[in-house]
């Protein structure tokens, strides 16, 4: 299949950004001619705050999502690997369509501000930590059959399984 699945990028900048624009709000919230604005700006620095911690939590999903993607879209690992390529899958399906509404979405804020991705991204996580767990105790097995394996590194030891008896 080739899907073409949008991911985030040039996102340090966007986090230095957040960074510098907390930073001014709380400098702002020292002075004492904010008093009118007080409230605004603490809300803005709350949301400020809850959008970049948002955005560290779907870094960490992008980064591990695409690590596994290649593994278990297709070929025999997933083979070898039902149910986490089953686990695999479903998230992968709720990645997509986060992806998705991220991309048609475009501003940061508003993006991370979505409920739905805020509660989706930690469980995502979790299965594909689960997935990646698997995928290296399944490595292991491939390295105790075959010692030479383990002067391999991961990927190459994936791309050697993943060509089979070629």
């Amino acid at each position: 299949k080739n899907k073409s699945v949008p991911i985030l990028s040039a996102v340090v900048p966007i986090m230095e950004e957040l960074e510098d624009a907390q930073m001014n709000l709380q400098a702002m919230l020292t002075m004492r001619h904010v008093a009118p604005f007080k409230d605004e700006a603490q809300g803005l620095l709350a949301s400020l705050s809850e959008t970049s911690d948002t955005l560290e939590r779907w870094v960490k999903v992008q980064m591990l999502w695409c690590s596994l993607e290649s593994v278990f879209t297709g070929g025999d690992i997933a083979k070898q690997l039902p149910m986490e390529a089953k686990k695999f899958s479903k998230v992968d399906k709720d990645w997509v369509k986060i992806m998705n509404k991220a991309h048609e979405t475009v501003l940061v804020v508003p993006s991370c501000a979505n409920e739905l991705l805020k509660n989706a991204l930690p469980v995502m996580y979790s299965e594909l930590e689960k997935c990646q767990k698997s995928l290296e105790g399944y490595l292991e097995q491939k390295r105790c059959l075959f010692p030479r394996f383990y002067f391999v590194s991961n990927p190459v030891l994936l791309q050697i399984l993943s060509q089979g008896s070629n």
